[in-house]
């Protein structure tokens, strides 16, 4: 794992220039890679590459990057782990290569000497973010990871071509404007992170998913994806699983297992996350059963019970007989976080759930340089709770003919603290502070009559027509989740449409985000075996009875965890990652939060709507709604804008 960079001013540039920018751009990285960094410039190509490095594979200098080919005509810097380099490396035994160490670097660059870069990408397994430059054809070529694992954002701003692991690698350069791309804050506004193929300034781009971008002389850029989640879904529907179910949960059972021991080559020490849900066990139960010592495992609790799953986590380690550490942290030292976060994530980033993210990492990192996580079950395997919310709603929605506005009404006339009180008294009945929250979510989604529409509305935090207005010359343009029209196209099920748009967007742009900048903050490489292509793809074939049956999500992965962990263990409500958001902001973080959202330039230069938020404000505050994730997206924007942008 490591933080790469790279910038092109054109022939014959001022060398001095081009060493010192790409200089301060890779320093900007140091977090991404402790262990040693290195830049490599031609002046007179106007080129210039970086790398700060996190050493997993060969530590020795003969996995330093920039990297040279063996024939000299290309240099590669990279970001990530490939899982198969070793399969490719005998792949080359013909070749007669000197092969100067054991890195995977090495193997990828090799590969691409030979075969190019199309038919190499294709051939890897793992998470990469891969710059090469051909001296040759004097052509830069950048390549992401097939599901988005590791970022790459690149930009072209005055004449000139850059690149970065992070936007902070972007700004340190000075290479773009500070100008905010009012697209992206519309995205932003609705689903609390920024999408890829965009970012939050007007002049950068994320590199989207499984594509490859060819830039040539004169700076002329060209893009293609090289996978896809639609072409995945596609080869599913048309090869799918004839045999019967047990043979289906065996051979992903095998994939899983080849999945993860792949991931547990490294020559530094290796750990896992495990929080005791069903992905997390399920990986941590692999990994043990072809371990000849006890995983190391670390889990994370908080001092309340609707968020602490630690004591979970520690009966699942006992059972697989892991080396089990626990952090319990107390809401101080959450807290204590918050104020980082608008560095950590350079772009303006809601997920309050990367508050434990970045805790357990760091507890992590104390101990080992790698840790595997269950990050990307609920995706492909049907495991949110949201997806049985949308086709509940969904029947309901088609069962009221006409009228729906005025249920949607009724059902809001009553605050979430009414409706927890009056259920609370039905005979029976436990009422729970979540449920009111829930009838005000979903209530306004009943007058909603196209199903992917009320799950776009289901996702979103705010309405951006509501809350931006429209800047004479600064056109807003609005986003559509990815993968929307390919589900209308196909005429999927709406639990299918809902986890081909979530593949595409929100694991990539939301959960893979957040475990990225959350890790590397710590210098820790997190790997993540359930988002392999190969099981993306397998998943695709299945029986959809397999993924979600009833109200039962994750069928599969349940019946292959139950192998090694006793049923009782695993069948509990989902509770999530998360944190006390709603009561924080209401206590501890009122202040800070107050203040944020008071801040006139949010208003001023990012034309937001005041009197919307500050009536939002206060009716949180008073306990008549809870507007906690609404009112947090708003101030992690409002932080990230007095850090980035003042």
């Amino acid at each position: 794992m490591c933080g790469i960079t790279g910038l092109w001013l054109g022939r014959n540039s001022d060398g001095d220039k081009l060493r010192d920018t790409i200089t301060r751009m890779t320093a900007a990285l140091l977090h991404r890679g402790p262990d040693g960094g290195d830049v490599w410039c031609d002046s007179d190509a106007g080129l210039a590459l970086g790398q700060r490095r996190l050493a997993i594979i060969d530590l020795s200098d003969a996995g330093k990057q920039p990297m040279h080919s063996a024939d000299g005509r290309y240099v590669m810097v990279y970001n990530g782990e490939v899982y198969n380099a070793e399969d490719l490396r005998a792949k080359l035994a013909g070749e007669n290569i000197v092969w100067r160490g054991h890195s995977d670097s090495e193997v990828i660059l090799e590969c691409m000497a030979r075969w190019g870069v199309r038919d190499t990408v294709k051939r890897l397994i793992g998470m990469f973010a891969i710059a090469l430059w051909d001296k040759k054809t004097g052509k830069l070529t950048l390549v992401r990871d097939r599901l988005g694992i590791k970022p790459l954002y690149w930009s072209r701003y005055d004449g000139n071509i850059a690149f970065a692991s992070e936007l902070k690698g972007l700004i340190a350069g000075n290479v773009i404007s500070r100008e905010v791309n009012r697209t992206a804050l519309d995205a932003y506004l609705r689903f609390g992170y920024v999408p890829s193929g965009h970012s939050i300034y007007a002049h950068a781009k994320m590199l989207q998913p499984g594509h490859i971008l060819e830039i040539a002389g004169e700076g002329h850029a060209s893009e293609f994806a090289y996978w896809s989640v639609e072409d995945a879904v596609i080869s599913g529907q048309n090869h799918h699983w004839s045999g019967d179910d047990q043979s289906a949960i065996d051979a992903l059972e095998d994939l899983l297992r080849d999945a993860v021991e792949r991931r547990m080559i490294a020559d530094v020490p290796l750990g896992a996350f495990l929080s005791g849900g069903i992905d997390s066990s399920t990986v941590v139960a692999l990994m043990q059963s072809v371990s000849d010592r006890p995983v190391k495992t670390y889990s994370i609790g908080f001092d309340h019970d609707a968020y602490n799953e630690a004591a979970f986590a520690g009966e699942v380690a006992k059972h697989l007989g892991t080396d089990h550490t626990e952090l319990y942290v107390t809401a101080k030292d959450a807290l204590d976080l918050v104020p980082r976060l608008s560095e950590i994530y350079d772009e303006p980033f809601f997920d309050s759930s990367s508050i434990p993210t970045c805790l357990i990492s760091a507890l992590t990192r104390k101990e080992v340089t790698v840790a595997l996580s269950g990050d990307g079950g609920d995706e492909t395997f049907g495991g949110y709770n949201r997806y049985l919310w949308a086709r509940q709603i969904s029947n309901i929605a088609k069962n009221i003919p006409f009228g729906s506005s005025l249920v949607s009404k009724g059902l809001m006339a009553l605050s979430p603290g009414q409706w927890d009180a009056l259920i609370g008294l039905v005979p029976g009945k436990r009422g729970t502070a979540a449920l009111g929250d829930k009838i005000h979510k979903v209530a306004p989604l009943l007058s909603i009559r196209d199903d992917l529409d009320r799950y776009q509305a289901l996702l979103s935090l705010w309405n951006p027509d509501v809350l931006m207005a429209d800047e004479p010359g600064r056109p807003r343009k609005k986003f559509r989740i990815p993968g929307e029209k390919f589900c209308r196209n196909r005429n999927l099920d709406h639990v299918s449409a809902m986890q081909v748009m979530d593949t595409m967007m929100y694991m990539v742009d939301d959960v893979l985000t957040k475990v990225d900048r959350a890790s590397m903050a710590s210098s820790l490489e997190v790997r993540v075996p359930l988002i392999d292509h190969r099981v993306i793809e397998f998943g695709w074939r299945m029986p959809a009875h397999l993924k979600l049956d009833g109200s039962v999500g994750k069928v599969a992965l349940r019946r292959i965890l139950y192998k090694y962990v006793p049923r009782e263990l695993i069948d509990r409500p989902k509770t999530g990652f998360g944190v006390p958001l709603a009561e924080w902001l209401r206590g501890p973080l009122k202040e800070w939060v107050g203040d944020l959202l008071a801040r006139d330039a949010l208003y001023s230069d990012l034309g937001l709507n005041r009197a919307e938020i500050d009536k939002r404000f206060a009716e949180h505050l008073s306990g008549r709604k809870n507007w906690a994730n609404q009112l947090w997206a708003i101030a992690m924007l409002s932080d990230w804008q007095r850090r980035w942008l003042s």
